[in-house]
């Protein structure tokens, strides 16, 4: 029996038909986008980890230079500490007004490189434009600042945008957050040019400083809780 392409019926299964496909084949497409973008954010996450403690990765080998040097990860504190740390979104985290401090997760990434132990907190807060953030090492004596990096969203290009410049976060490997006493010692941002030397004080951006006072912001906030936890450990 002849089908008749002519027929409402022919039309309409026709068009039932293209929905389907159409639909799948976009559905395929979406998830594997999905997937690169996802493994994009991951490879770019170790790559930021991993510059904190001066370590140089790429796109291409940033897994395996991840494995080589993180020894360890953990949370420390929060909700869920028995989460897996590299999962948790602490930006995601952060935006959530309705969630309490106390239930925050605070992830910790040991590393060993050349022999030396270093410990880097993630950190998270607010620029002038959107979200900042940023990883910072500390050297095994839980006080001293090994390294650290920065970045942003949308923070203007030439002003607050230079936070993620190695001018601006190498300003911070030396500087103790915690005194012999282990009693906690912010960085404070300063625009009158005296945060050159160790002496808890870093020189802002020119004409960033909402910007630099944020990067001041977030280090204050999360560096605290993580002085207590390292205090914790050496009573």
């Amino acid at each position: 029996m002849a089908i008749n392409k002519n027929s409402n019926g022919y039309t309409f299964t026709f068009a039932i038909l293209m929905v389907v496909v159409v639909g799948t084949l976009l559905a395929v497409a979406s998830q594997g986008l999905k997937s690169r973008q996802d493994k994009n954010t991951s490879d770019k996450k170790m790559i930021n980890i991993l510059s904190a403690i001066k370590v140089e990765a790429t796109r291409e080998n940033a897994q395996e230079m991840f494995d080589t040097y993180v020894v360890e990860s953990k949370i420390i504190s929060g909700k869920d500490i028995s989460a897996a740390a590299f999962d948790v979104d602490i930006q995601k985290e952060f935006r959530d007004k309705n969630l309490k401090l106390s239930d925050r997760n605070y992830p910790l990434y040991i590393c060993e490189k050349n022999g030396s132990r270093y410990y880097v907190i993630p950190v998270v807060g607010t620029g002038l434009w959107g979200p900042i953030w940023g990883f910072v090492a500390l050297e095994s004596d839980y006080k001293t600042i090994y390294g650290a990096t920065f970045d942003h969203k949308g923070e203007t290009p030439g002003l607050g945008a230079e936070i993620k410049q190695g001018f601006y976060s190498d300003q911070y490997a030396g500087e103790m957050v915690a005194d012999t006493s282990g009693t906690f010692l912010p960085i404070v941002v300063v625009k009158d040019g005296s945060g050159k030397g160790m002496n808890s004080k870093v020189d802002g951006i020119t004409g960033g400083t909402i910007t630099s006072k944020g990067v001041e912001e977030m280090t204050t906030r999360t560096l605290a809780v993580y002085v207590n936890y390292f205090n914790a450990l050496n009573n």
